[in-house]
Order: structure tokens, then sequence, then C-alpha cells
């Protein structure tokens, strides 16, 4: 009977392995709040955060294994067929970006139980909620349902920037808030549109509807593409939809700021799962509606950011500036509609999140060592962890700045040779290696300020201890994940490549979300389909 009730269970977890990564973190967030956040629950809510995302990581990886055979794995929920119901599809990209996530989030989440967690309501639930909304935008099937993701990543996120309080974080909260209101309202506008003209909002039956929209139809399409082109570029602040970020993202806490890393990517991975798949080049008279925009902006993004880390006066602000160029370098690849270009910025968008998050977390070790100086880029008090803290440092900006043998260099080479044989190949090379030579130069200035301009007068107005063992290790987890992206460069880039050809595979992905079965031989309002194809 054991035998028989393990077969079952394994046999319903490999069922259910997909809804795993949302259903996980929504149920431990709900239990959080049935527990509640008095002082004497911390350490079980610390426990029950740690556990759940360490398990979520184990999902993540198990799917990434999976994807990586080629399978689709496609999950109806309530049993409901596509298009009809919500589907979950994890690809090669899903599972990529939910093993992001999760690694990211471990060791930020460990950095939090340190004493941030303690500094508002709710902490550990409101994280959970986050993760629950990150992990759905990555598997959803749908539009609309990536909307409803989007939703719950960002009203989480709106307590986490003001957790802890302060007069800053309430004032940028409040221009987050907006902005994203803002930006919630033309996605509803866009989805409208496509389903008014495509009759569905499921990206499998989007793939294959969409080349067939003509005349009037097809021209309000693409200006409902153009549309959620805008709304995700909010999300991943791109120029010029970026001027939210630099002050969000600087006065958040240094753990809630490390995880808003993997955030703006729920914008670009927006952009490449609508805009390099269902509006790419296959869509017929809708196909690379974002061509002419997207390369242009994601070059000029990463030379106005790089502007930016030149001139910051703090180093979380000009952590934060480095998200933006990091988001301009990915887009250029993707912006090249090549799947050599879309497995470069695949490649670049994983190291560029490890680096920003493990900066984030490195600045406030900084600040506390630095008395009153904290973050300014500044001359302060001698830190008590000058060799430690320097080296960890230095190794995130040569990463970040595309140093060999780091993986920031072997991304950006990824995305100049993706870039060959093209007619803007001279500004791509340009740009990108304008860009690293530039964000080397605003690393090695905040450095040299930091750590070699002290003021011995101010000794002992910081932390005289140092940072402990647990607070290190988060940034020392995450670099240290950044060098294992260079010792696997081969299989991970591999992994790229293989997920930007799946992307590709249009036909492929139709036929395991809606069935062979599934291709449609009659239009909604009565445009003609294809020969040979029909749906009875």
């Amino acid at each position: 009977m054991n035998a028989t009730f393990a077969d079952v269970m394994m046999q319903m977890f490999r069922q259910h392995l997909a809804v795993l990564p949302v259903l996980l973190p929504s149920l431990t967030a709900v239990f959080m709040l049935l527990i509640g956040d008095r002082a004497d629950a911390l350490p079980r809510l610390r426990r029950i955060a740690l556990v759940s995302v360490a398990l979520g990581l184990m999902f993540a990886l198990k799917l990434a294994l999976e994807a990586d055979s080629g399978a689709l794995r496609v999950y109806r929920v309530g049993d409901w067929p596509a298009p009809f119901g919500i589907v979950l599809v994890v690809d090669r990209l899903s599972a990529m970006m939910l093993v992001l996530t999760q690694a990211v989030a471990l060791p930020v989440l460990w950095y939090a139980a340190g004493g941030w967690d303690t500094r508002g309501r709710h902490f550990h639930a409101l994280f959970q909620f986050q993760l629950m909304g990150l992990n759905g935008a990555f598997v959803t099937g749908d539009l609309f349902n990536l909307f409803v993701f989007f939703e719950v990543l960002l009203i989480a996120s709106y307590v986490l920037l003001i957790h802890g309080q302060g007069r800053e974080r309430f004032r940028v909260g409040l221009q987050y808030v907006a902005i994203n209101l803002a930006a919630s309202a033309l996605f509803l506008i866009g989805v409208s549109l496509i389903y008014a003209n495509a009759g569905t909002l499921n990206m499998a039956d989007l793939a294959q509807r969409v080349p067939l929209v003509e005349g009037d139809a097809a021209v309000v399409l693409k200006a409902a593409a153009l549309l959620l082109l805008v709304v995700f570029g909010v999300k991943a602040a791109l120029l010029p939809l970026h001027l939210w970020l630099p002050a969000t993202y600087a006065a958040a806490s240094a753990p809630v700021a490390a995880l808003f890393a993997i955030m703006t990517k729920v914008g670009v991975y927006s952009i490449v799962r609508v805009h390099a798949v269902i509006f790419g080049a296959d869509a017929g008279g809708s196909a690379l509606v974002a061509g002419p925009w997207l390369l242009p902006l994601g070059l000029a993004t990463g030379l106005l950011a790089v502007c930016g880390v030149l001139s910051a006066r703090s180093l979380p602000r000009l952590v934060a500036w480095l998200t933006v160029a990091s988001v301009g370098t990915v887009l250029a690849g993707v912006g090249l509609f090549s799947p050599a270009g879309l497995s470069a910025a695949l490649y670049y968008m994983v190291h560029s999140t490890l680096v920003v998050a493990a900066l984030f977390l490195l600045a406030e070790l900084l600040a506390a060592q630095r008395g009153d100086a904290a973050d300014r880029i500044e001359p302060g008090p001698p830190l008590a962890q000058p060799a430690l803290l320097g080296l960890l440092m230095l190794l995130a900006a040569a990463s970040a700045a595309g140093l060999p043998p780091l993986p920031g260099f072997i991304g950006k080479l990824m995305v100049l040779q993706a870039s060959s044989g093209i007619a803007s190949q001279p500004w791509v090379w340009a740009v990108v290696l304008t860009v690293g030579f530039l964000t080397l130069l605003g690393l090695a200035r905040a450095g040299s300020v930091l750590f070699w301009s002290e003021r011995p007068e101010l000794a002992g107005s910081g932390t005289p201890a140092g940072a402990s063992p647990r607070m290190l290790a988060a940034p020392v987890a995450l670099l240290g994940a950044g060098v294992l992206m260079s010792v696997l460069a081969g299989p991970l880039t591999r992994y790229t490549d293989a997920a930007a050809a799946q992307l590709a595979d249009r036909r492929s992905y139709v036929q395991a979300v809606l069935g062979v079965e599934g291709v449609i031989t009659t239009r909604p309002y009565g445009f003609p389909a294809p020969d040979g194809e029909g749906r009875p």
C-alpha cells in the first residue's frame, strides 16, 4: 500500500508540477497571514518562507531539466481545453525565468531575514505574493492572465516598496503607483483591441490567428501591439519610459530593490513573448510591428543609463541606473529579431539580474560601515571590511562592465556576434562597447571614492564590527552564481540557443497548447481560413 500511495503522490506531483510555482507561494502567503506577524511568530515565518522558496527553486530546476529535452508542459486549469480555459505553459524560456526568479529570491530572503523583515508588517507574506505574480507571469499562456499576474506582483511591490517607511519611499511610491496604474489601464485597452480583432487572447491561438487578420483589423492589431509595447516598456524601463526606476529602486530597502531586479525582466519577457512570437516574422500584416523601434530604443536606453551611472551621487542610484543599462543591452539583442540575438539577450539578462541584485545588497552593507556618509559616493570613515567588500565590489563591477572572462563579457560578445551582417551593426558595436567602457569608468569612480578616499576623523561613526557572515552570504551567493555562468557558459548558451529556436517554432507551440485538432478553419467575423486546416 505504501508503494502504491507513493506512486500516486509522485504521479500527482508530475501532473501538477507546472502550477506549483504559482500555487506554492500563494498558499504560503495565505498561511502566513493566518499565523499573523507577531514578534513571537517571526522565527516560524522565516523558516516557512525559506523552505517555500527553496522548494520553489527545486520545482523550477525540475521544470528546466524537463524543458531542456524540448518538451512543452501544458497545464489546463480546471481541465478546460484551450483556448477557452486558463492554460499554463512551460517551455525553455518560462523554465529559465522560473529558475532565475527563485535563484534571486532565496539569497535575498535570507538577507532580509537578518533584520529587514522586522521593519514593517507582513513582509514575508508580501514577498510570497510577489513571487506568485512573477512566476505566474512567466508561465501563463494567455494575455489576460498575464495582466492578472502583472497586477498581483505590482500590488505586492507597492507595499514592499514602502516597507520600512520613510518620507522618500512614500514620495517615490506615489509616483510608482500612479505610473503603473496608468500602464495597467493601457494594458487593458490593448488587450481589448486584440480580442476584438482576433477573437482570442490565448497566445497559441493568437499565434495562428494574427497572420490571418487583414485590412482595417490588421491596422488596429498593429496599434494594439504598439500599445502593449508601451506597457511592457514601462515595466522594463525602456527609454523614454524609464524615468520612474532610478529613484524608485534607490529608495527601496536593499532586499526589496534586489528582488525588483527580476521585476523589470517581466517587461522584457513580455516583449519577447508577444513581439518576438505573436507579432514576430510570421505574423502576416502585423509582422515585426516593434521592429523599427526596439533596437534603436534599446541602444538609446543603454547610452542614457550609463550617463546616469556616471552622474550618480549615491551607490543605490548608480546600481539602479545599471539596471536600466542592462535592460537596454538585453532589448538591443531582442531587437535584432534573430535566434542568435535572442539567445544573447537571454544569457545577458540572467547575468545582469544576478549582478544587480548582488550590488543592491552590497550597497547597504557598505553604507552600514560608512556612518554619516552612508551610501553617498563621497569620502567617509574607514571601512571595517575593506578587503572583503572591495573584492566583492570589484567582481560585480568587472562583470557589469563586461570584462573577460565573466558572464557580462560573454553576453555582450554574443550580442556583438549576433549583429554581424546587418545594416545597424556599426551602431550596435559602438553603443555596446561604449556603454561597457563608461560603466567601467563609473564603477571605478565610485569604488575609488568608497574604498580609497577615507576621512580618518570620521572613524567610529560606522559599524566597527562589519557585516556578519549571514548578511555577506547573500551577495556572495548571487555573485557566485554569476561566476558559475562563466564556468558553465557552454551548456547555458546551448540552452539559450535552444530556447530561442523553440520560440521561433510557432507550430509546435500551437500543437502543444491547442492540440492537433486545435487549428482553426473559420475566422471570427467572417474571415476565411487557410485550406485544409480546421476546428469543427
